[in-house]
């Protein structure tokens, strides 16, 4: 009856939805991701930051696009002095309040980059997560469409510094007031009409998920999704969802050919946006960036404090998931002029503009693409006892061998010689240290290489190579030489910790 008991109150491990572990193996490969992305923010000026996970709820603000959770999608919580507090929903919004709290210290304009795990409280599904990592940069304090083209540029760069070669992605621009014009000629303008200008936003947002017909009962009564969820629509009448679509379908030709079928098909209300757009196209121009940044009218980004420019970076590769389904990874970041942001706090205009990178989602893609080394780094050398007894002897070994600037660890388990080669196998050691009574009586360690020595278990014996290999696999040397021999066979197989 006891064990029954206990056995029923021992935990379910578990765990929680829209959340996931991540292996040595993928840890790693997100190392080398943020290298290269953080090289090609610096290349262009940029300097670090870190802000806090937890911000207080109100400096966050109430901008996503997600309403159908408690606390509008964010993770919130009160704490003792009835403060209400809560987990970062991106990393844009915690920047505001920085730049805020230490404006007078900070240069103008102020260019920073910050990465991060960000947190969600959304409905988890495929490829939706309640947490991920994002990699921000941004410019506050410069309204130039400069800072806009550069961010497009810097978007394309790091692109292409992760191994995605030009014609496999493509950055996409448009800006958010050309559609405020369009909105505003169908009698959506003004504070009264923002709740439903929003819906229209998020709306058109859904465009690559959802195709125009989609978008269309998005615009107009509402659309039941697969799983027979009712989203509520703008209500436009069928001559305004019309105009909207009109609107943001495609185009072809320069930027400024672009420009102008849009200013035709938009009308003079959305001129300001045409005439940013335009000069965000003549930089970008300049710069040679032509064929990697295009202006597009449907890119319009699903947060609410986007007041100007907008990007987004689409991988054009469609490949083959592991069960040979076709796969479309569509945005893998995006970003835009936020100038009402930084504002809250100061109550004076703060322009500011920015990109952020889906790291997770990228990295995702970039495996599957085979672009980025999803292998885990090489595990460490692993000295194995024979005698209890000398344990001293064996970590002044590991010691030698850390103070020679190589990953070294001692088994610390209860197993003999065979459950310690099996655990170095685990643990991915290239090779693997021996020292029994004979060994200690000579002076001698036994070095054994574990990469080798799977290679040859393989071949032949009657192969010509197959005793030289089996000799390289394991040999002996002077306890002098440990550090030297160690390095011998890390360098046959071209490892580095680095």
């Amino acid at each position: 009856m006891n064990d029954k008991s206990a056995k029923s109150n021992k935990l379910k491990a578990r765990l929680p939805r829209g959340l996931g572990d991540r292996s040595p193996a993928e840890i790693a490969a997100t190392r080398r991701m943020l290298e290269t992305i953080r090289q090609v923010y610096e290349l262009y000026g940029f300097e670090p930051v870190e802000t806090p996970a937890i911000e207080y709820t109100d400096a966050l603000g109430k901008f996503l696009p997600d309403q159908d959770r408690p606390n509008e999608g964010v993770f919130s919580f009160q704490d003792d002095d009835e403060q209400w507090l809560s987990l970062r929903y991106d990393l844009t919004a915690p920047l505001a309040r920085y730049v805020a709290e230490n404006f007078d210290a900070l240069p103008k304009p102020y260019r920073s980059y910050r990465f991060g795990w960000v947190f969600r409280n959304e409905k988890p599904g495929p490829g939706r997560f309640r947490q991920f990592m994002q990699f921000d940069a941004d410019t506050v304090g410069s309204a130039s469409p400069a800072a806009d083209a550069e961010i497009c540029m810097m978007a394309a760069d790091t692109m292409e510094g992760l191994g995605i070669p030009r014609g496999s992605y493509v950055v996409k621009v448009n800006n958010r007031k050309v559609l405020d014009g369009v909105l505003e000629s169908i009698n959506l303008g003004g504070e009264a009409n923002a709740g439903r200008r929003l819906t229209v936003m998020r709306a058109i947002d859904k465009l690559d998920r959802l195709g125009e017909d989609g978008v269309r009962l998005l615009l107009g009564p509402g659309r039941k999704d697969e799983s027979g969820d009712f989203t509520k629509g703008a209500g436009l009448q069928p001559d305004a969802i019309d105009r909207v679509l009109a609107s943001i379908s495609p185009r072809s030709g320069s930027h400024e050919q672009i420009v102008a079928q849009l200013l035709q098909t938009c009308g003079d209300k959305s001129s300001d946006g045409l005439s940013e757009l335009g000069a965000i196209g003549s930089l970008l121009h300049a710069s040679g960036y032509d064929d990697r940044v295009r202006i597009d009218p449907s890119v319009v980004r699903g947060l609410e404090y986007y007041t100007g420019p907008v990007f987004e970076v689409e991988l054009l590769i469609e490949t083959k998931d592991e069960k040979g389904r076709p796969v479309r990874f569509g945005s893998v970041g995006g970003g835009g002029r936020y100038d009402g942001l930084v504002s809250r706090f100061r109550g004076e205009p703060v322009p500011a503009t920015g990109f952020s990178i889906g790291v997770s989602r990228l990295q995702a893609a970039l495996t599957l693409i085979g672009k980025l080394d999803s292998k885990p780094a090489p595990g460490p050398v692993v000295v194995t006892v024979f005698d209890q007894a000398r344990l001293a002897d064996y970590q002044r070994m590991v010691a030698t061998l850390r103070a020679a600037g190589l990953r070294a660890e001692l088994y610390l388990g209860a197993g003999k010689f065979g459950p310690q080669m099996k655990y170095a196998d685990k643990r991915g050691a290239p090779c693997v240290v021996i020292q029994g009574s004979d060994e200690k009586a000579k002076g001698e360690v036994q070095i054994k290489d574990l990469i080798l020595g799977a290679e040859i278990a393989g071949l032949s014996k009657d192969r010509d190579d197959y005793l030289q290999k089996q000799a390289d696999a394991q040999f002996a040397v002077p306890e002098e030489g440990l550090v030297e021999a160690v390095r011998k066979v890390l360098g046959r197989h071209r490892i580095s910790w680095e």
